[in-house]
């Protein structure tokens, strides 16, 4: 391969918090506990990556920090081509202009802001479950009830979506918004065109409106493609606030940047007022270089080299839990890199439950998510963007220690 994939970081110091928050604080079902002595921290917690960045990113930053003066500034019309570009080539996206497209400090910002626009506090806002945590985190935080539609997994594992349980709830608890998550996290779902049309068409039906969240988008493994919910009718287009960051992609969380794509002016116009009612939803001059260099060619071939890494990782993930894990199962991801792992079986096997199975793992440096947070009773998360070596090094880590012990 054209990049490092190998190199095994050492972030310790350097401001990770998947690294230097673990043990650091009590164990609360969010932060891993220390690992005893004689073992290294895995970092599978935090949705993160531990591969070296793409080299025109770093090479971006550093040429606009040779100039010495970071006063105010606007985006460029570079940011924007960029980002144009990039839904062009990556996603079949036409006629995206400038407009359309609005800065965000994060995806969650941009989630409530649209939500602030939508509903009243003490709407009913429609989610799917597992539920990521942070929806559940920022939406409660800002007065909204959250309506879970369970996805059920068919006779191949495969979770989908519940449409008579998805209307049901729309019409029983009178929703007029919902979170799409496209792909969907923390199971790794990436939604078939034919799906995306009939959720939309359920919230056409309802007068729903959507916030989806995309900023998966470009992490879809070997085989399959993402649709943007925007792109499959006219109607979809001008009910949906779609949420994008390079952060996930390239690893900038750090740097903190996103962006919404939003092509019905009556919802831009507030979602925009609502973004900037904090004074401070505002650009960080190296996070917009940053994703300038992220799209660049050189950040198109990165991240194919990434989708193809994932890709070996998660079926080494799979084929070993088959193998070696009796009674874990895991709904093969589509996209993400992560994985959300069912316990329940080998639990209850084994008479231990799921804060026993997370103790193990973090006792022997493996540091998993407690899958509760997720909406999952009996599972864990698990982060697979790692060097091989570290995967296979985790799992027989768990092999020797936890589920074969």
């Amino acid at each position: 391969m054209r990049f490092d994939w190998t190199t095994i970081m050492d972030r310790r110091g350097k401001d990770a918090i998947a690294i230097d928050m673990v043990g650091a604080v009590e164990p609360n079902g969010f932060v891993p506990g220390g690992p005893k002595e004689g073992f290294d921290v895995i970092p599978m917690w935090v949705a993160d990556m531990n591969f070296p960045a793409c080299p025109s990113i770093p090479k971006a930053i550093i040429e606009r920090t040779n100039h010495t003066a970071y006063g105010y500034f606007n985006p460029s019309r570079e940011y924007y081509d960029a980002i144009i570009r990039w839904h062009k080539i990556r996603n079949g996206v036409e006629g995206l202009c400038d407009e359309h497209i609005g800065y965000e400090n994060g995806v969650l910002g941009c989630v409530v802001s649209a939500m602030n626009v939508f509903c009243s506090k003490g709407d009913n806002i429609l989610v799917h479950s597992p539920t990521y945590v942070g929806f559940t985190g920022s939406l409660t935080n800002n007065g909204y009830n959250l309506v879970h539609s369970p996805l059920v997994q068919d006779a191949e594992g495969i979770y989908r979506m519940d449409f008579a349980d998805m209307e049901k709830k729309i019409v029983a608890n009178n929703i007029h918004a919902a979170i799409f998550c496209n792909p969907h996290n923390p199971t790794g779902r990436v939604w078939e065109k034919w799906e995306i049309e009939k959720f939309m068409e359920l919230c056409k039906k309802h007068d729903v409106f959507v916030v989806s969240d995309e900023i998966w988008s470009d992490i879809i493994l070997t085989g399959y493609k993402h649709t943007p919910s925007q792109s499959v009718s006219e109607d979809a287009k001008m009910r949906t606030v779609a949420v994008y960051a390079p952060s996930k992609t390239f690893n900038l969380a750090g740097l903190v940047g996103s962006y919404h794509i939003i092509y019905n002016k009556w919802i831009r116009d507030r979602v925009r007022k609502e973004s900037s009612l904090g004074h401070y939803n505002s650009m960080n001059v190296l996070s917009m270089h940053a994703l300038i260099g992220a799209y660049q060619d050189e950040g198109y071939a990165w991240a194919d080299e990434l989708r193809e890494t994932i890709t070996g990782n998660i079926n080494f993930a799979m084929d070993y839990i088959e193998a070696h894990f009796e009674g874990v199962k895991v709904s093969r991801p589509q996209g993400t890199y992560m994985l959300f792992v069912d316990c329940t079986d080998w639990c209850a096997a084994h008479g231990k439950d799921i804060a026993h199975v997370l103790q193990a793992c973090w006792d022997v440096g493996v540091a998993v998510q407690d899958g509760r947070s997720f909406h999952g009773a009996c599972h864990m998360r698990l982060n697979l963007a790692l060097p091989l070596s570290r995967v296979q090094e985790a799992f027989a880590r768990m092999d020797k220690y936890v589920f074969n012990a």
